[in-house]
């Protein structure tokens, strides 16, 4: 039997999710208010930031095993404002405080400027859903 390779690695997860979060800040700055879509495509927000989470995590963890601990704790700090970012959106989103929305989505901008967004490569059925699957989701348990 051939070696299993796993072509969902932690970086292009990431990378992903980067991306689709870089696009999601600059339709959500064109939105002049809070309308559905823009509702689920801050719940989407919340679910990418907690898979770049994930995949900071699983980067570590490999990096752990190997004895990598200084390059592992490095990383970490690097990433550090993710589980952050992603609970202040969701409390956002469960308190409807659409107020405080742009304020959060500003301190996101910075982080994700690197990102050159040429074309919009996510399509709306990406999020569409998002709020309501958010919402049903029990709140205060963090899925990581």
């Amino acid at each position: 039997m051939g070696r299993v390779i796993n072509t969902e690695n932690p970086t292009k997860v990431r990378n992903f999710h980067r991306r689709t979060i870089a696009e999601l800040l600059r339709r959500l700055s064109e939105k002049p208010q809070i309308d559905d879509e823009a509702k689920d495509m801050a719940a989407l927000l919340v679910y990418s930031l907690r898979e770049i989470h994930q995949s900071v995590e699983k980067t570590m963890e490999a990096w752990e095993k190997r004895g990598y601990w200084m390059k592992a704790e490095r990383f970490l700090r690097d990433w550090h404002w993710v589980p952050e970012a992603a609970a202040n959106i969701e409390d956002v989103i469960r308190n409807e405080a659409w107020d405080l929305l742009p304020e959060l989505l500003a301190d996101l901008f910075p982080r994700f400027a690197d990102i050159q967004i040429k074309s919009m490569t996510r399509k709306p059925s990406l999020w569409r859903g998002a709020y309501k699957k958010l919402l049903a989701e029990p709140p205060g348990e963090l899925p990581w």
